[in-house]
C-alpha cells in the first residue's frame, strides 16, 4: 500500500501546537510560528563549497507555540516527544558542547542572536511538525527558522527584509554548526526564511545573493515526488563533515578559497593529481568534480525553468545522481532503488535530495503518471531488509512566519 504524507493546513498546525503548549505550561502561548521544510531540485553539497543551489520551501511545516520569559530560562517540549516532557535549560549556560539532541537547534537560534548582539530573553516552546524527520528535508532547519522568526517578532528586532532574513539564517547555521554540532552550510535555512510561494530560489552561497525564479510544474502537467526512502538519515556521524573537510582540502591544494573558484576543472584536476597521493588524489579529484559539475547543472536547471523547457530537467537530475552516486559517494542502497525504479516507471528523471546516507528521493513526473511512479517505487521496497517508502507531493511553499491559531481563525 502506498502510504502519502499530506502537510497540515497552517490553522490546523497552530492548533495542535497551541493545545500541546497549553498541555504542558498551563497557558496559553504568545503566538505560533512556522517555517517550512525545503527540497532541493538541484545543487547538493554546494552549499558548503560557495557554490549553487536551487531549493524550493515545501508546504509541510515545522510549528512552534512560544511565549517569551523574563529571565533567561528556556523550556521546551515536544509534541512528537510526548514522553521526553519539558527540558530545561538557562541561555547563560548554552555555549558549544553544552547541548546535547534536538533542544540545540531550538536554543542555538536564542544563543547566536545573543552572541551577533540582539537582546533576546528565555522562553517556553512547544514543538510540532509534519515535516518527515529524518528524511533529509531539513527538519532541523525548519525549527531553527521557526524560533528564529518567532523571536525577531516578540523582541522587535525588525529583521523582515530579504537582508534580515538573511541575517537569521546565518544565525541559524551558525546555531547548527556550534550548538547542534552539524557541520551543513546555508541552504536549508535559506530557503526555510527566504523562498516564496510558487518559486525557487536561485541561491549564491558565495554573496547570499538570491533569485526567484517561476516554479510551476503543474501548469506544465507536472509534479514532484518526493521519495522518503525511510533508511536512516543522519548527518552527525562523520561522513558529512568528511566530505566538507575534503573538499576544503582540495581548495588549500589548489589555492583557492572555495571550489566555486574552479573555472578550468580539467587543469584542476591535474593540479590535484601531481600534488596528491594516488589513493588520496582519486578521492578529492571525485569530490571536486561533483561540485565543480554540479554548479553547472545548477545554471542549465535555472535556464532550463526561464526558458520554460521544464520536461528537460528531468535529465539533468539523473545525471545530478549518478554524480552524487559515484563521485560524492553519498547514496545508498534505498536510494538508488528509488531512483531507478521512478525512472523506470515512468519519471522523467530522478536522483537522492540532501547530505545523502539515507533521507529522499526525487522524481519528476508528469501528473498523470504520479501514483503510477510511486506504486511502482513502493512495490520494489516489499522485500526484506527494507522499509516501506512513503511519498508527499512538493509545491513550492511560503517562508517562515507567524502562523494564525484556531482563535485567529474562527
Amino acid at each position: 500500500m502506498t502510504r502519502w504524507l499530506p502537510a497540515w493546513e497552517p490553522a490546523e498546525g497552530a492548533a495542535r501546537a497551541s493545545a500541546a503548549f497549553r498541555e504542558r505550561f498551563d497557558a496559553d502561548p504568545t503566538g505560533v510560528w512556522s517555517a517550512p521544510g525545503r527540497v532541493n531540485i538541484i545543487g547538493e553539497h554546494t552549499d558548503y563549497n560557495a557554490g549553487l543551489c536551487l531549493p524550493i520551501a515545501l508546504p509541510h511545516r515545522t510549528y512552534v507555540a512560544l511565549r517569551s520569559r523574563p529571565d533567561d530560562v528556556v523550556r521546551l517540549a515536544s509534541a512528537k516527544e510526548a514522553d521526553s516532557g519539558v527540558v530545561t535549560l538557562d541561555l547563560a549556560d548554552v555555549a558549544p558542547g553544552t547541548v546535547q539532541g534536538w533542544v540545540g537547534y531550538a536554543v542555538g537560534v536564542a544563543w547566536a542572536l545573543r552572541e551577533a548582539g540582539h537582546a533576546v530573553s528565555g522562553f517556553d516552546a512547544v514543538v510540532d511538525s509534519c515535516v518527515p524527520y529524518g528524511a533529509g528535508l531539513s527538519s532541523s532547519a525548519a525549527l531553527e527558522c521557526a524560533v528564529a522568526i518567532a523571536l525577531n517578532d516578540l523582541h522587535g528586532l525588525d529583521l523582515y527584509d530579504d537582508a534580515g532574513r538573511a541575517h537569521l539564517a546565518a544565525l541559524c547555521v551558525r546555531a547548527e554548526n556550534e550548538i547542534a554540532g552539524t557541520p551543513t552550510g546555508g541552504m536549508d535555512q535559506a530557503a526555510a526564511l527566504r523562498c516564496q510561494a510558487g518559486h525557487a530560489l536561485l541561491l549564491d552561497n558565495r554573496d547570499h545573493s538570491a533569485r526567484h525564479l517561476p516554479f510551476d510544474l503543474a501548469g506544465h502537467g507536472l509534479a514532484r515526488l518526493v521519495i522518503d526512502t525511510r533508511a536512516p538519515h543522519r548527518l552527525v556521524d562523520g561522513q558529512y563533515a568528511a566530505r566538507r573537510a575534503t573538499c576544503e582540502q582540495g581548495a588549500r591544494v589548489l589555492g583557492i578559497g572555495s571550489l566555486r573558484e574552479v573555472n578550468d576543472l580539467d587543469s584542476a584536476l591535474d593540479r590535484l593529481a601531481a600534488a596528491l597521493p594516488g589513493d588520496q588524489a582519486d578521492v578529492v579529484q571525485a569530490r571536486v568534480r561533483h561540485v565543480v559539475r554540479e554548479n553547472a547543472r545548477v545554471e542549465l536547471v535555472a535556464a532550463l525553468l526561464e526558458a520554460g523547457e521544464v520536461e528537460q530537467v528531468g535529465a539533468v537530475l539523473t545525471v545530478a545522481h549518478a554524480s552524487l552516486r559515484d563521485d560524492y559517494e553519498v547514496s545508498c542502497r534505498e536510494l538508488d532503488r528509488a531512483v531507478d525504479t521512478a525512472i523506470a516507471a515512468g519519471a522523467l528523471g530522478a536522483r537522492m535530495v540532501g547530505g545523502g546516507f539515507g533521507g529522499s528521493a526525487i522524481a519528476l513526473v508528469r501528473t498523470a503518471d504520479l501514483d503510477r511512479v510511486a506504486d511502482a517505487v513502493a512495490t520494489a521496497f516489499a522485500i526484506p531488509g527494507l522499509t516501506a517508502p512513503a511519498f508527499l507531493v512538493a509545491e513550492a511553499a511560503v517562508p517562515a512566519s507567524r502562523t494564525p491559531d484556531e482563535r485567529q481563525t474562527r
